[in-house]
């Protein structure tokens, strides 16, 4: 069989199992793409497999088949004034000639990316389309109306014009883009196993100063607008990241009501690491103290064993509020993460579809932010946190453990104080 069907056939056998089991297991809980409730154990055992497939489908994409026809697509309009209309024309919109700008302001992404990821997805855009409806549009024009709306937020009616295809085949092309991303690359976004987290706290020390951080986590709301009413809701999104703001977690699809603390609470990311799954590597010596791996969270989080948040009102000159200073400088790459998902268009304002596909653009937004990173393609990072602010949404009063205390001030007296110098660290024999 040729290797794109052959890919296409595999995406599809692993998307219809994970939809069978959505349908088999229902669960309220949020979109999760490190681990959920009914998936924490079972994606473990699949995700190898899909890493696999995927090693397997991008090989398969590098490979130029023997005679592949172009679809045609649809008769498209004429460029408008402002030049949005990428694909009017009837060009080739990879047309080398077209400038840079072009593919940033569209696509959040540059026309190299955009070719990449083209062809990365292109036995699976096209596999699915309306029984008896063939759309009749090559992956390139399919992933061009997706982006369009996920990087400018265009409305329907917008893309539709701009494309020269129906409002109906430019909600299917970006809701198809959504679950493809969601489905076959959700492992885009993914915690590192215990292997792997070394590199991610050497980021972190090299930032602020502190030992055997493995990431540092956040909050995000997403306005959304409902029903005729247009009645506004928030979306709350946690998100934990790297120092290099790579999205490590994602878990989307809390009410906006919800504080940081409650939130946390119920995200699967807290059991986890409760459950020892996560952050279960052996301690390191931090001054005689165990310090096991941890976070780093604003003031609107509970100070535990593994989640460090500042302390309130240090002294001037403590060692305290070296650690506040440092704390800071860690919280810096998830503040820049949320940021840069709002400059994806569809996530910067009120988003007017319904709860479930809202949820689909956070997520899909995830993947395509990580996808870009590992391309070292910052078209769509922000060079700021934009007018996110740290702040805490209704802290509450949390009894705090000796363990907790302990660590912290341990990590706390690694950093210079009034008199000048820090303690050490090192692995627990």
């Amino acid at each position: 069989m040729e290797s794109r069907k052959l890919a296409a056939l595999l995406s599809a056998l692993i998307s219809e199992l994970l939809l069978a089991l959505l349908l088999l297991f229902p669960s309220s809980s949020p979109l999760s793409l490190t681990s959920d409730e009914f998936t924490s154990s079972l994606f473990a055992v699949l995700l190898p497999v899909i890493r696999q497939f995927a090693s397997v489908h991008e090989a398969a994409a590098s490979i130029p088949p023997a005679s592949r026809k172009r679809k045609r697509a649809a008769q498209l309009h004429e460029p408008d004034p402002g030049g949005h209309a990428i694909l009017a024309g009837g060009r080739d919109f990879l047309d080398p000639n077209r400038s840079l700008d072009s593919y940033i302001n569209s696509f959040n992404m540059t026309a190299s990316t955009f070719e990449w990821l083209s062809g990365l997805l292109d036995p699976l855009l096209d596999c699915r389309d309306p029984v008896g409806s063939p759309l009749n549009l090559s992956t390139e024009f399919r992933l061009g109306i997706g982006l369009f709306r996920l990087a400018t937020g265009s409305s329907y009616s917008d893309i539709s014009r701009r494309f020269g295809v129906s409002k109906a085949t430019s909600q299917f092309c970006v809701k198809q883009l959504c679950r493809v991303l969601c489905t076959n690359f959700r492992f885009w976004v993914a915690f590192p196993g215990p292997n792997e987290l070394e590199p991610v706290s050497r980021g972190f020390e090299s930032v602020g100063g502190l030992p055997n951080c493995c990431g540092t986590i956040g909050c995000a709301r997403f306005g959304l607008l409902m029903g005729r009413g247009r009645v506004e809701e928030n979306i709350a999104a946690q998100i934990v990241v790297d120092s290099s703001n790579r999205i490590l977690s994602i878990i989307a699809g809390f009410r906006g009501n919800k504080t940081e603390s409650r939130v946390l609470e119920q995200s699967s990311l807290y059991e986890d690491i409760e459950s020892k799954r996560l952050l279960s590597s052996s301690p390191i010596n931090v001054n005689g103290v165990s310090v096991n791996q941890y976070l780093v969270g604003g003031e609107g989080y509970p100070q535990l064993p593994w989640l460090m948040v500042p302390f309130t009102h240090p002294d001037p000159g403590s060692v305290q509020e070296s650690f506040n200073s440092a704390h800071h400088s860690m919280l810096f790459p998830v503040l820049r993460a949320i940021s840069s998902l709002r400059n994806w268009g569809v996530l910067s304002k009120p988003i007017e579809e319904d709860f479930r596909t809202a949820v689909a653009y956070i997520g899909a937004c995830s993947i395509l932010h990580n996808a870009l990173l590992m391309r070292e393609d910052y078209s769509s990072l922000s060079d700021g946190l934009g007018d996110y602010q740290i702040h805490s949404r209704g802290f509450r009063d949390y009894s705090v453990s000796g363990e907790a205390v302990e660590t912290r001030n341990a990590l706390a007296g690694l950093l210079k104080g009034p008199s000048g110098s820090g303690g050490s660290s090192s692995p627990n024999a």
